[in-house]
């Protein structure tokens, strides 16, 4: 006589099928195959959508990081130089080969699909999720983004988050392959300047505020466009919010929040890439030794060093504006003489 025991398959609900979803994914999967992985995308396409172009798209890849390297079409340029202003003072760092990319970022989402897709995660298109209630997983990631879809559903609040808006421009007259720009200004913000599409001279040139101010983004935009003579013929627009570090909660019941939704984007520079990529892969593997409560505690680690230089340096420089708008350009100077180890203009 035999006995058959019968184990239940686990399953994990993923909103969105963006760079966090999709790691998330393909770590639970590398960890533990059995694990029935579904990817719920609101779009038709997965990466050439509007939400696949909101961003500068810069992506720097340490050696810890180097599994995430782009391949082939993913990548646009490669970054060597990185020039930073702040007031009347410049600050140059260089990268080496192979390190720092402007992705197409449409293109590196599909990598991470076809690489989901090969590890048998099930990816659902045209597929939005409308209330968690109707999701029926063990366990569920939201990386539906900022503002997160779960988050204003269940009224969990956000961290601090800013507000950007870029503009692609082709035949731009200040393409620079292998250089990104960065000016800070002392409306408590900052402009880039990055290079995009080589075949079209395009460049992606925004502006991004630490807070939602009453600025008109586009006028600010034009203006800066208008004093550095910067021309080119603008063929895409987008803009909206950009979330300021952590944004708490990253674990509600069995809810993982990953990327914009969790970990949000590097506080002084807006970068979130890496950090939606280490955010999934965390979530993944707590995911796949079903030790969810590890996941918050891990995070902290990893993100909270910055997250506390960022938060102070942005509520303290709300008080400045209202002072004096010109210690912004002070404290910002300040925090970048300290020393490599605050990775300020390199992160």
């Amino acid at each position: 006589m035999y006995t058959v025991w019968l184990v239940r398959r686990i399953k994990v609900d993923i909103i969105g099928a963006g760079l966090s979803g999709l790691n998330t994914a393909i770590t639970i999967k590398e960890r533990d195959p059995a694990i029935k992985v579904i990817v719920h995308e609101k779009y038709k396409e997965i990466g050439y959508n509007h939400e696949g172009r909101r961003c500068g798209e810069a992506h720097t890849v340490e050696s810890e990081w180097i599994k995430w390297k782009p391949t082939g079409k993913s990548i646009y340029n490669t970054i060597l130089h990185a020039d930073v202003i702040i007031g009347k003072k410049h600050y140059f760092a260089q990268r080496p080969p192979g390190v720092g990319f402007i992705l197409n970022r449409q293109e590196y989402i599909c990598q991470l699909a076809r690489d989901a897709e090969k590890h048998g995660v099930i990816l659902q298109t045209n597929d939005k999720i409308k209330s968690v209630d109707n999701l029926d997983g063990d366990v569920i990631v939201d990386g539906s983004g900022c503002p997160s879809t779960v988050k204003r559903e269940l009224n969990l609040g956000t961290g601090f988050t800013g507000t950007t808006y870029q503009e692609t421009m082709e035949n731009s007259n200040c393409f620079h392959a292998d250089t990104i720009q960065i000016i800070f200004t002392n409306l408590l913000g900052y402009f880039w300047v990055f290079p995009r599409n080589p075949e079209k001279k395009e460049i992606n040139i925004g502006v991004a505020t630490f807070g939602k101010f009453r600025y008109n983004l586009r006028e600010m935009l034009t203006s800066f466009k208008e004093g550095n003579n910067i021309t080119g013929t603008v063929n895409y627009v987008v803009g909206g919010l950009v979330p300021l570090g952590l944004q708490r909660p990253f674990l509600y019941r069995n809810i993982l929040f990953v990327g914009d939704a969790g970990v949000g984007a590097f506080p002084l520079t807006g970068q979130g890439i890496y950090r939606a990529l280490m955010s999934g892969d965390i979530a993944g593997r707590c995911i796949a030794q079903m030790k969810l409560k590890k996941y918050p505690s891990i995070i902290r680690k990893e993100f909270m060093q910055w997250d506390v230089i960022g938060s102070i340096f942005i509520k303290m420089n709300l008080i400045f504006r209202k002072i004096n708008p010109g210690l912004f350009i002070t404290s910002l100077n300040f925090l970048a003489k300290q020393g490599k180890q605050l990775s300020l203009l390199t992160h």
